[in-house]
């Protein structure tokens, strides 16, 4: 994706890139039995798939995806949330790297394509 080793233009690179690009950064790694199953070791994140926080003040809770916000490269989980100021309740944006995909959505034919190929 980038020719330079600079971490200025590395972050450069992945803030300015098109949505089309953004999808691969939204990945997440599978767990061990998936990983196995599937013969891959990570997947694209997408809505309904369910997933475990791995860091951070909410690690090990699990939850569904309820928004994957692409511009931001940010994950919402579902029953995962913070109080404000107001008292009104928000999601908790992640990071795609801090979770480990539990089970995944396999309902869409594409995403069905992706893993049957590679596996054996």
């Amino acid at each position: 994706m980038m020719i330079s080793k600079k971490p200025k233009k590395q972050r450069k690179k992945i803030y300015a890139a098109p949505l089309h690009k953004k999808q691969k950064l939204v990945a997440a790694h599978l767990s061990k039995s998936l990983v196995k199953q599937f013969n891959k070791r990570s997947l694209s994140l997408r809505k309904g798939d369910e997933v475990k926080v791995m860091r951070g003040k909410y690690s090990g809770e699990t939850g569904k995806i309820s928004k994957v916000n692409l511009r931001k490269t940010k994950v919402y989980i579902e029953n995962i949330k913070r109080k404000k100021v107001s008292g009104e309740e928000t999601h908790i944006p992640f990071h795609p790297s801090n979770l480990l995909i539990v089970s995944p959505v396999m309902d869409d034919v594409k995403r069905k394509k992706i893993v049957q190929r590679k596996v054996k």
